[in-house]
């Protein structure tokens, strides 16, 4: 286990250059000027001897290559440079971020977790009988519907007519994550109760389960010690997705409800063209994604002895 870990681990360092790199290309091909999108933004009219001393100061009349150099130097010293727009500092700025997304991100998985396993089980236990056809419509609809929608609708039958819940967020509380936790989560649930029915549906039709049925075996011991620990791989896997989701911020519902997390932050980076911010959102999604996977991986092998990381047989 540990040479398959530090094994993987090797395997994370190129591509997680190789992200930074093809992200700093693509933001500096996009062919925008922070300085001038600085300028237009605070309605101070500057003269281009001034303007071209901001871009030198700045570092944005260096080649591509010695600006990225430059920056993965700083990076790699864990400096991340300061805001183009604010002037803090963004891995202050950043983080300061982090613990709305992190609540955000618990309150969401939980509620998924709470919804899509318990129906997607009923689901398969009662399959082709009517509260399958309903879970499975419900599911349908859950899922054809946009964040975006179902946040509106709910801002606006428990927020503006009830008045339930405050229609903008008003800090990290269960009262103002309340809306957003339930738009994401009627949205993933939707899609993972299917994959859930389908999962447990697959194991219920193995041998094994008609040998513990004729063994006399009572159907709920099958299912809790055999049918949903093995379904299990799936839901795990369902769940990292969602989780390396989520911890990169949701920045639709973030930005109608204006929850104040990285996914706000990300989205007002890109619209002023800040760059350092944008690339710092850019490494946080990278780590989040291949941590996630790689966890996930090694959680394979505790949940089912026959899997095994990095293509190892049993």
């Amino acid at each position: 286990m540990k040479k398959i870990l530090f094994r993987r681990l090797l395997m994370l360092i190129p591509i997680l250059f190789g992200v930074t790199f093809l992200s700093f290309a693509m933001m500096r091909i996009a062919g925008s000027d922070a300085v001038l999108q600085k300028t237009d933004t605070s309605g101070v009219a500057l003269s281009e001897e001034v303007i071209e001393a901001q871009r030198e100061e700045m570092g944005l009349d260096k080649p591509f290559l010695i600006q990225y150099v430059n920056w993965l130097g700083r990076f790699l010293r864990g400096d991340l440079g300061e805001s183009y727009i604010s002037g803090e500092d963004v891995f202050t700025e950043f983080v300061s971020k982090l613990p709305a997304t992190l609540f955000l991100t618990l309150t969401s998985v939980l509620l998924t977790v709470i919804i899509s396993i318990p129906l997607g089980i009923l689901a398969a236990v009662k399959q082709n009988r009517f509260i399958d056809y309903l879970i499975r419509v419900c599911s349908f609809i859950g899922n054809s519907l946009p964040n975006f929608f179902v946040a509106l609708v709910l801002m606006y039958f428990f927020a503006i007519r009830l008045g339930v819940f405050p229609v903008i967020s008003e800090g990290i509380s269960l009262r103002s994550a309340a809306l957003p936790t339930l738009t994401l989560a009627i949205a993933m649930s939707a899609k993972y109760l299917r994959q859930v029915r389908a999962a447990v549906l697959d194991e219920l039709s193995k041998g094994y389960v008609t040998g513990a049925k004729a063994r006399g075996v009572k159907f709920s011991v099958t299912m809790r010690k055999s049918v949903l620990r093995a379904a299990l791989v799936t839901i795990l896997t369902l769940l990292a997705l969602s989780i390396g989701n989520l911890l990169g911020g949701t920045a639709i519902v973030e930005s109608i409800f204006m929850w104040d997390g990285v996914g706000k932050l990300a989205v007002d980076a890109i619209n002023m063209r800040d760059y350092p911010v944008i690339q710092a959102y850019v490494v946080w999604m990278a780590l989040i994604y291949v941590a996630v996977n790689l966890v996930t991986d090694l959680t394979y092998s505790l949940l089912d002895p026959r899997i095994r990381p990095g293509g190892e047989d049993a």
